[in-house]
């Protein structure tokens, strides 16, 4: 059966609510906190001393005592706001703090071999540079040519299959403990083994890994860097895409940090970082302060929103459209830090061609409007 063959069969998730479709159906998000569960406990006055690992698989459902230990050992278990070891015990009025990677759905996973771009690779975890248009996950519409299918057929091929990260048997998410959307490209590390899932997944809920995208968006900005934040949550009518309640009234609140890279009068070049991570923060962020990002068709990027009305203007946009049919979003820079070994791993993807592209076209285009060349990309 053919991977179109498959995406065209019944959707397999019943029991999932809207939220999760919407996800699926968009592809990926960028929303870690979906993919942990954040435990805090307080120890009754009346507890007897009794091992954490043992308190913790007796107190909560469907956790197996190896995964606390696992989480334990990679420092993801705070007792009064510090890390313990499985062994110890816990006493009357401790305060416990757990982050654990939430249950996995299950899928058949076919392993598909498919290209993928590996910049680092060990047996504890891998960075790959994603392609846009590649959906990370299976899903509602995606059950088949995803990513993780990818991952699995790659791991089918080493020489010592991991345990815990991916599984032959097909987990929803193995291995992974991050998203980027469908059409954005760049960075991901994903695990290859349990330890580092979890040691992975409280660097990534702690928000102390650094992440760093490139954008271009509409618009020139008055100031060379900037902050934006505001709640962000579900649109309360269109469920597909998110919206920014500044009020508080929904949603979390979050913080984008952005400074400007290039300025080419119409559209700019700007860098992002992010302090927390959720789906489309970047994009619906950008759109929310009128810098709606580059061919973004969901947020308002697909039309011209800066230049001029004359046609030679608008038939180069729509070149540049064709140039980059999504939104222009690379995950460029991904730091972190190694669960087995302690090293600060660093890595910097290069930009894509059809950005780079673009960006040579803005260029052009520029030098066009300031009388330096006689007309951009030949128009």
């Amino acid at each position: 059966m053919t991977a179109e063959e498959l995406n065209n069969l019944p959707d397999l998730i019943s029991t999932a609510d809207d939220t999760e479709l919407a996800d699926w159906e968009q592809g990926e998000g960028e929303d870690e906190e979906k993919l942990y569960e954040h435990f805090s406990i307080r120890i009754d006055p009346q507890q007897s001393l009794l091992r954490i690992d043992k308190f913790l698989v007796n107190r909560l459902e469907k956790i197996s005592r190896n995964k606390i230990q696992n989480a334990a050992d990679a420092g993801a278990i705070l007792v009064n706001g510090k890390a313990v070891k499985p062994n110890y015990r816990v006493r009357p009025n401790d305060e416990i703090a757990i982050v654990l990677p939430r249950p996995v759905q299950r899928y058949t996973i076919i392993p598909e071999p498919m290209p993928l771009d590996i910049v680092y690779e060990d047996d504890t975890l891998l960075v790959l540079n994603k392609p846009a248009g590649l959906v990370v996950h299976p899903g509602c519409g995606h059950i088949a040519g995803t990513l993780v299918h990818g991952l699995t057929h790659h791991f089918a091929q080493l020489p010592i299959n991991q345990q815990g990260g991916i599984s032959i048997e097909g987990e929803m998410r193995p291995g992974l403990v991050h998203r980027i959307d469908k059409n954005t490209s760049g960075l991901m590390v994903v695990a290859k083994t349990d330890y580092a899932m979890t040691h992975l997944a409280k660097q990534f809920f702690n928000h102390t890994v650094t992440r760093r995208y490139v954008a271009l968006v509409w618009g020139d900005f008055e100031e060379d860097e900037g902050t934006i934040t505001g709640n962000i949550d579900r649109h309360r009518r269109f469920r597909k895409v998110m919206d920014v309640y500044p009020d508080g009234d929904y949603g979390k609140h979050l913080v984008t940090h952005y400074r400007v890279l290039e300025r080419f009068g119409y559209v700019s070049v700007v860098e992002c970082r992010l302090e927390t991570g959720r789906t489309h923060q970047i994009r619906v962020h950008f759109q929310h302060i009128g810098h709606s990002l580059f061919n973004d068709n969901e947020y308002g990027g697909d039309r011209i929103v800066k230049g001029t009305i004359y046609t030679k203007y608008k038939q180069f946009i729509e070149n540049c459209f064709e140039l980059l049919p999504r939104q222009a979003l690379r995950a460029r820079v991904l730091g972190f830090i190694h669960p087995e070994t302690g090293e600060e791993l660093y890595f910097e993807a290069p930009m894509p061609d059809d950005m780079t592209k673009l960006s040579k076209m803005a260029t052009l285009y520029r030098s066009f409007r300031l009388g330096t060349i006689t007309a951009p990309c030949g128009y």
